[in-house]
């Protein structure tokens, strides 16, 4: 099996050479240096393991692989200027060290660069790549949208935390692997049985970030536990707690989102979640969309041997601790 570090390095690679324009300096410049940024890079991974998956070298699926890595930190910059987030990877964020304006600008950049890389292919698998590309990078905006709206929102269902959180990122994840199938000329079925892989991976890593944000080991975690509690965020946690607790539970919680002392706040709704078996909930709700992950690349038309990296990455990306 072929090191994941060989698709990342590739990635890096391509990422670092990418070729802008010098001027003006100041809307690419940043688009250079928040790609620098780093990362994991696993989208544009996927959509190169997709492409050897079925029969091509990887290297042919490196347009949409890069698109949909230039797609991402578009959609990064603008979330940063949206979150007011200071930093990003531990460095600045676009709008802090520039300006919003610029960060705009730049975002704005960078979703055309996507277009342009996309526009390589011969237009035979353009026309089949686009529709995807264009469906997926709407569903983004929308699930980013349902994200703002759940801020100012009292009462949100998990259905619906769940189809924000498939738009506003497992849909990516689909995306790049039916992108990478595509250029490989796989069928519409096993494409789309790899889409499904993908979007079911995405939720249950979605989850899996909610877990990790209040129970994750604090020396591997790399920032604060319980951030997502001290800012309201409604993640699967929250909702499943609010869904299944009792009055005074609900009153507490509901008390605790009012409070300025951190310490308390996490603290108490971390024994709330105790007492009604979050974890448990929230593990149960990953695994299931997990196991829902691995009927649909079991689906796909090709010997299981063929199928183990994606297999093995996935078993990867959901026992991370961080």
């Amino acid at each position: 099996m072929r090191s994941l570090s060989i698709y990342q390095d590739f990635v890096e690679a391509e990422i670092t050479s990418y070729n802008l324009p010098a001027s003006p300096n100041n809307l690419y410049e940043p688009i250079t240096y928040f790609l620098g940024l780093g990362g994991k890079r696993m989208r544009p991974v996927l959509a190169l393991m997709s492409a050897e998956l079925f029969g091509s070298p990887f290297e042919a699926a490196k347009d949409a692989a890069l698109s949909v890595e230039l797609f991402h930190n578009f959609s990064l910059i603008h979330d940063d200027i949206m979150d007011a987030a200071p930093l990003r990877r531990g460095q600045e964020t676009v709008h802090k060290k520039w300006s919003e304006n610029v960060g705009i600008l730049s975002g704005d950049a960078l979703l055309i660069e996507a277009y342009k890389t996309l526009a390589n292919y011969p237009p035979e698998i353009l026309a089949k790549l686009l529709p995807v590309f264009n469906k997926t990078a709407t569903e983004v905006c929308e699930g980013q949208q349902w994200d703002v709206d759940f801020e100012t929102m009292e009462t949100v269902k998990i259905d619906a935390y769940i189809k924000m959180i498939a738009y506003k990122t497992a849909v990516l994840v689909g995306c790049s692997l039916k992108m990478g199938a595509i250029v490989a000329g796989a069928s519409d079925s096993d494409a789309n049985d790899l889409y499904d892989f993908g979007v079911n991976l995405g939720l249950a890593f979605q989850i899996q970030d909610d877990i990790l944000d209040v129970y994750a080991d604090q020396n591997k975690f790399g920032k604060q536990l319980g951030g997502d509690i001290i800012a309201n965020k409604k993640t699967f946690l929250l909702l499943k707690a609010m869904e299944t607790a009792n009055e005074a539970q609900l009153r507490e919680l509901k008390a605790l989102s009012t409070t300025d002392d951190t310490v308390q706040k996490i603290d108490q709704t971390m024994a709330i979640y105790g007492a009604l078996d979050i974890k448990a909930k929230a593990t149960d709700k990953m695994n299931e969309y997990h196991d829902m992950a691995m009927e649909n690349l079991a689906h796909i038309a090709l010997p299981e041997e063929k199928k183990t990296p994606l297999r093995d990455l996935a078993e990867f990306l959901l026992g991370r601790e961080h």
